[in-house]
């Protein structure tokens, strides 16, 4: 029964009806506290007579409701009043998107603006780890000022009923069975599966179809006939209906409604990128200035070979880069579509790029057979084959050859080779030490490092080789896996060795830079060596996030990092390393929202790799969402149990939450721990710090300067040490790292 003008719920004074829909009514109404005009919406105490599912909406309603964000409708309040629930929310004056394409396509412009808004406000719900599940036309609103605006996020799960407008039917269901409106239906949804951010991906194809074309994509007499649809049938093709809609976004609809989740595009963040629209030609073979090196298949019998595959496309990929009028991908991002079921259209669009390299390898004995060929993006269509069957002593030839006949396909100016080797052993020691230091696992570090030993065994002028065991020295230090205060002098004399032999080598100096900055304190000097791994072209987008994280951020330089970072992006779209980087800036920048988006993008990239749920769980703990950060920070703890620094931010974590006996035995585990491995002083000083143990958190960070962690040298970005800046200690410990 609808509510009368005049009645009170709790401060809020009803005013009139709005609507009704699944859920319950609608109601215009004022706070009287703040004499506020506001939407309330009623949850009927029958729909929240189960207390598992009221606990469960009340959960979600919370979490929705820390969602801010100016193309997200605000929840002010969740309030009970005789076992029924009310949400207060933002009262939007305006017209439902349902109305305004009623059946019309809309402008072509104002179809991009909303699509755009409502792709950051969809970034924005998935970062925070909130799904909608019930994204359709009705649920976005559009102000008097011409902005969209999404209503309820996350709710539809726990409503019983669900009323499918249009079709005059009713889905009643349980929870995890079918929810939603049923022409805005995933089909993992259909299927009454779990559902994760990919569902609304799909969902929201469907709107941005109907906003382009105005009819939806799957029609039906019922709603048993447009679930069938949608399970089944392929959508019309967008520009049949509307010639108007340019190819790349009608691939770009076309990729958010595959059916199998895998098969999506798998972040909102890439949805978005994908509206902006080709950056590169790629409708003329004579006007490609962009390409990715795929990973080159390995067909050899023995499986360990596809080391040497990787470095092959690799070593491509290097030859490429020196072209100044070709933008080439990244490794990192070329290689993340390694075991992915995507077709060659779909990588092009994703990275952007007119044409793709792909290749297979077969290694028998001393025979090696490369096939390769060169692929126009837009329309599959080859542009150049080959097959080369030589003497593994050819294999430098075979890259010259490869890498020359791409640049006469693409019709640019390749630079003359350069080979730091003539040792083909020495070569694929050092592809070897390249395969497993991308490996990143204790066990696999230390195979690295003696692929690199052996490449210097082979041909001890190989600089590479000797740039490659700096990183891995220097790593190991600031992953705190091993003292610093032990591997920067073999990381500094790695580094050295290699630019006495090649001055030019960007990783020697980004090397030098590290140890000279977060180890040395020397400032301008890193500064230098940075500079000098900055300045080949074009510049190495790991050179770039190096300079940002090791040096300008431990210099509260987070603007110039942040555009640093931005840089990488250019080159390396899908790199974990440069949204990492992004999320950590936007961290000691106490943009926590920014944050959690480029860790969820990272994850969603990377989702085995611990760094990304690190950085995560960091920005989560910071929005208060402490159970969600302590999942994240878990999560890094099982992938990489020798991080320890991870074991310190979870214990402070459980300390917050409430639980002082869980901190205080899983920091035993890590003290039992140190009698096997090294574990830094950093680990104990953050759960310390948790405590409110300023003397103890002290005396450990002491012990880190004298371990010279690199931690240190971020800490003033720290968010979770200001408590402690007015201490006299920190200052001090500061000013002898010349911060």
């Amino acid at each position: 029964m609808a509510l009368s003008a005049g009645v009170r719920i709790g401060p809020y004074e009803i005013l009139t009806l709005l609507g009704t829909g699944g859920m319950g009514e609608v109601y215009q109404a004022r706070d009287t506290r703040l004499n506020r005009i506001i939407a309330l919406k009623t949850l009927p105490a029958e729909k929240v007579a189960d207390a598992d599912r009221k606990r469960r909406f009340l959960t979600e309603a919370r979490a929705a409701a820390g969602l801010n964000h100016p193309n997200i409708v605000t929840i002010y309040d969740i309030a009970e009043e005789d076992g029924a629930c009310f949400l207060a929310m933002e009262y939007v004056a305006g017209n439902t998107l349902e109305g305004m394409i009623a059946g019309r396509a809309l402008p072509l412009k104002d179809a991009l603006k909303y699509a755009s808004e409502i792709a950051d406000a969809l970034v924005a719900a998935h970062a925070a780890g909130i799904v909608h599940r019930d994204l359709k036309p009705a649920n976005i609103i559009v102000t008097l000022d011409g902005r969209a605006k999404l209503l309820d996020f996350g709710l539809a799960q726990f409503i019983e009923t669900v009323v499918l407008t249009g079709e005059t039917q009713s889905l009643r269901t349980t929870p995890g069975a079918i929810v939603g409106t049923a022409a805005y239906m995933s089909p993992e949804q259909a299927r009454g599966r779990a559902l994760d951010a990919r569902s609304d991906i799909f969902s929201y194809g469907l709107v941005l179809y109907e906003m382009l074309c105005g009819e939806r994509t799957f029609q039906g007499d019922s709603w048993i006939d447009i679930l069938a649809a949608i399970l089944h049938e392929e959508p019309r093709p967008l520009r049949s209906l509307n010639a108007a809609v340019p190819g790349w976004l009608e691939q770009t609809v076309a990729r958010c409604l595959k059916k199998d989740p895998a098969q999506r595009t798998q972040t909102m963040w890439e949805v978005k990128q994908g509206l902006a629209g080709p950056t590169v030609s790629g409708g003329s073979r004579d006007d490609i200035p962009s390409i990715a090196v795929l990973p080159f298949v390995n067909l050899s019998a023995d499986k360990e070979n596809e080391y040497f595959s990787d470095g092959l496309a690799e070593e491509i990929i290097n030859a490429l880069a020196r072209v100044p009028e070709l933008r080439v991908i990244a490794r990192t991002s070329a290689f993340a579509f390694r075991g992915r079921e995507q077709d060659l259209r779909t990588i092009g669009q994703r990275l952007r790029v007119g044409a793709l390299l792909e290749g297979s390898v077969r290694r028998s004995g001393n025979r090696i057979r490369v096939t390769a060929q060169l692929i126009h993006a837009a329309d599959e269509s080859h542009l150049w084959s080959e097959r080369y069957d030589r003497e593994m002593t050819d294999v430098f030839a075979i890259q010259d050859e490869i890498s020359q006949a791409i640049a006469n396909a693409l019709k640019v100016k390749l630079a003359a080779p350069r080979r730091s080797t003539a040792s083909i052993e020495a070569f694929q020691s050092y592809l070897k030490g390249l395969y497993w230091y991308q490996r990143y696992t204790a066990e696999n570090l230390a195979r690295a490092k003696e692929s690199f030993e052996q490449a210097l065994r082979h041909d001890p002028e190989y600089a590479p080789a000797h740039a490659g065991l700096a990183v891995f020295y220097y790593g190991l230090g600031a992953l705190g896996i091993r003292r610093m205060t032990e591997m920067a002098p073999l990381a500094r004399s790695a580094a050295e060795s290699a630019l006495a032999i090649d001055q030019t080598l960007s990783e020697a100096h980004s090397v030098l830079g590290l140890v000279t900055g977060s180890v040395e304190f020397d400032w301008p000097a890193a500064e230098r060596h940075f500079q000098a791994a900055m300045a080949v072209d074009p510049v190495p987008p790991l050179a770039r996030v190096r300079y940002a994280l090791y040096f300008l951020i431990p210099l509260r330089r987070f603007d110039e990092a942040e555009a640093q970072f931005r840089q990488a992006l250019e080159t390396d779209p899908l790199s974990m390393m440069v949204h990492y980087g992004l999320a950590f800036a936007h961290y000691c920048k106490r943009e926590y929202d920014a944050a959690i988006e480029h860790a969820a993008t990272a994850v969603a990239l990377y989702p085995d790799y611990w760094l990304v749920h690190f950085a995560m769980g960091l920005a989560l703990a910071q929005k208060g969402c402490l159970q969600e950060a302590i999942a994240s920070l878990e999560t890094t703890g099982r992938l990489t149990p020798s991080f320890t620094s991870a074991s310190g931010f979870l214990a402070g974590l459980y300390v917050r939450a409430g639980d002082a006996d869980r901190a205080a035995k899983l920091m035993e585990e890590v003290r039992e721990k140190s009698a096997r491995q090294y574990v830094s002083p950093v680990c104990s000083a953050i759960y310390l710090a948790a405590l409110g143990d300023a003397d103890g958190m002290f005396e450990r960070l002491e012990a880190a300067w004298e371990e010279r962690d690199p931690y240190l040298t971020r800490m003033d970005a720290e968010p979770c040490l200001e408590a402690f800046h007015s201490d006299r200690r920190y200052r001090a410990l500061l000013e002898r790292m010349k911060l």
